[in-house]
C-alpha cells in the first residue's frame, strides 16, 4: 500500500487553496492536512500537523514565503514555492533560502502531484517551473542569443561556477571558493552566458536549471 504524503498549503488566496486541495483530493497518495493564509503562523501549524511537504506561496501579507524560508528553513519540511513566475529574482532568492522546488499555480494536477512526490522522496523540482511560456519570455528578450548549441557544452569548471552563481556568490567569492583569480572567474561567467545563450546571471541560472546543469 502506497504511503500517504501529507501536505501543508500556505497561500493567501482562498480560491487557490480550495482549488489545490480539490485537485490533490483526486490523488490516491497525497492529502492536504493543514492550510494557512500567510506565513506568520506557518511554523506552529507545521509543528502541529507534521506535513511531509510544504506548498508555500511566494507573495503573501505579513510574512512572505521567501521571508519565512529565510528565517526558518531548517524548521520547515521540504518546501515547494508556488508562483506565477513573474519575478526571476524572487525565484532565485527562494532557491538560495532553501526551497526544494518551484511550481506554477496553473500547472496540471499530474505535474503538481509528481512535483510533490519528487520532493517528498528527497529530489528537487526546479525544472518543471520553467514552462514554455517562461522559457520563450527570456529567450525572446532583447539581446538574448540562441539557446545552447550542440558542441557548446559547459566544462566541469563552468558547471561549478554556475552552481555558485545560483547560490548567490559574486565573482570574488567564487574565486575564493574555487581558487583561480577573479579575472578567470569573470571569463568563466562570460563563457557560461555565451554558451547558454543568455544575457545575464539570472537567466543563466534559470537556463542552467532547465538544462539540468544545476
Amino acid at each position: 500500500m502506497t504511503a500517504l504524503i501529507r501536505v501543508m498549503l500556505v497561500d493567501d488566496q482562498m480560491l487557490v487553496r480550495s482549488g489545490i486541495c480539490g485537485l490533490l483530493a483526486l490523488t490516491p497518495d497525497i492529502r492536504v492536512v493543514a492550510e494557512a493564509a500567510d506565513g506568520a503562523g506557518a511554523l506552529a501549524l507545521a509543528a502541529a500537523s507534521q506535513p511531509d511537504v510544504l506548498l508555500l506561496d511566494i507573495r503573501m501579507p505579513q510574512l512572505s514565503g521567501i521571508a519565512l524560508l529565510q528565517q526558518s528553513a531548517a524548521l520547515l519540511p521540504p518546501t515547494i514555492l508556488l508562483t506565477t513566475f513573474d519575478d526571476d529574482e524572487a525565484l532565485l532568492e527562494g532557491m538560495r533560502a532553501g526551497a526544494r522546488g518551484f511550481l506554477l499555480k496553473d500547472i496540471s494536477l499530474e505535474r503538481l502531484a509528481d512535483g510533490i512526490r519528487a520532493v517528498a522522496a528527497g529530489a528537487t523540482v526546479f525544472r518543471p517551473a520553467l514552462t514554455e511560456r517562461t522559457r520563450s519570455a527570456y529567450e525572446s528578450s532583447a539581446g538574448t542569443a540562441p539557446p545552447q548549441a550542440a558542441g557548446e557544452r559547459l566544462t566541469a569548471r563552468e558547471t561549478e561556477v554556475l552552481a555558485l552563481m545560483a547560490a548567490g556568490f559574486n565573482n570574488g567569492e567564487i574565486a575564493a571558493a574555487l581558487g583561480p583569480s577573479e579575472g578567470t572567474i569573470k571569463n568563466h561567467v562570460s563563457s557560461i552566458l555565451a554558451k547558454l545563450g543568455v544575457r545575464d546571471r539570472v537567466r543563466a541560472v534559470l537556463r542552467g536549471l532547465e538544462l539540468g546543469h544545476i
